[in-house]
């Protein structure tokens, strides 16, 4: 549905986009995530055809929007950060509006029903757009870009602003839209991503550093190397045992986590930490258990999306991303 091959935007020696490349198929929901300044909103705006690319090529729905632009937004709806919203209109009359400007062919009526039915928007349709609430307003955007029954949907950070109940029911939104359109949301709030998209890609410096789901991403990234676990058994002769595990690194005793009538236990919680890379936790349990010793919890510390981000952005700065 959607395919960008080598995409590069250079204001003078700068790349704001550096030659990348990634598809979206049709039916899929794809984070857009990146630090601020990293080139997402140059990208957005190069793939809704609001601004030309230095090279590189960008189809939408077969058609190049940088070849052939008129075709290919037919194909698009785009919801940007700042809604394109008069609000001296009522909803009816902007969204008549934009019908007319997008000339669409569908029965008028009935499709702009229809997309205030889908964003639940029916209620305030002949209200004056300037007298809604933020969320409302959005929401009103979101109808905007879905006139004309667009094939892509680009949405350019839709919950900024809104407040918890609101961002709730816009993420609900889109996850209903994704079942209909292909969807693109670029956002820097991480939890919106993991909670929406199937895939993600991360950009920074322009560049693609990242390009998977958010589960793959967290494995890739696995922390199983680290864990903590609550151990019952003479906490000393724990540690020496577990301090005798190939590769470990670090055992840290966390100190007593249950007690009995309150009376001292055996139960302490350890931080273990090996060799990036080894799973230890087979050997860990095949050493408690030929001792006699019951582990009572074991957690590794998975990444939640947000530190898989700032890993990724970390090391790319490390590696010298920022250099042109």
């Amino acid at each position: 549905m959607i395919e960008v091959k080598n995409l590069t935007k250079k204001y003078g020696d700068k790349n704001a986009v550096n030659d990348i490349s990634f598809t979206v198929n049709q039916g899929e929901i794809l984070g857009f995530l990146g630090p601020n300044g990293a080139g997402k909103s140059t990208t957005m705006n190069i793939l809704t055809g609001y601004l030309s690319a230095t090279s590189g090529s960008a189809v939408v729905a077969g058609y190049d929007i940088l070849e052939d632009p008129i075709e290919a937004k037919k194909h698009i709806g785009y919801l940007p950060e700042h809604p394109p919203l008069y609000l001296d209109m009522t909803v009816k009359a902007y969204l008549s509006f934009i019908y007319d400007l997008k000339k669409v062919k569908l029965p008028k009526a009935k499709h702009i029903k229809q997309v205030c039915e889908l964003v639940g928007i029916t209620e305030v349709f002949d209200r004056i757009i300037k007298n809604l609430s933020k969320g409302y307003r959005q929401r009103v955007g979101l109808a905007q870009a879905l006139i004309g029954n667009p094939d892509v949907l680009i949405l350019d950070e839709p919950t900024v602003g809104l407040d918890p109940k609101q961002i709730i029911e816009i993420r609900n939104l889109i996850k209903r839209l994704g079942k209909r359109h292909t969807v693109i949301l670029s956002s820097h709030i991480l939890p919106e991503v993991q909670a929406v998209c199937e895939r993600v890609i991360v950009i920074n410096h322009g560049k693609l550093i990242a390009d998977d789901t958010p589960d793959n991403l967290s494995r890739a990234m696995s922390t199983d190397h680290k864990l903590r676990v609550r151990i019952e058994g003479p906490h000393a002769e724990v540690i020496k045992t577990l301090q005798k595990i190939p590769c470990m690194l670090e055992v840290i005793d966390l100190g007593e986590r249950e007690q009995v009538e309150g009376k001292p236990s055996f139960v302490h919680e350890y931080s273990l930490e090996a060799e990036a890379g080894l799973d230890i936790r087979r050997e860990l349990f095949k050493r408690m258990a030929e001792r006699g010793w019951a582990i009572l919890s074991l957690r590794s510390s998975e990444l939640t999306l947000e530190e898989i981000f700032l890993e990724l952005v970390d090391d790319d700065a490390k590696h010298g991303g920022g250099k042109a």
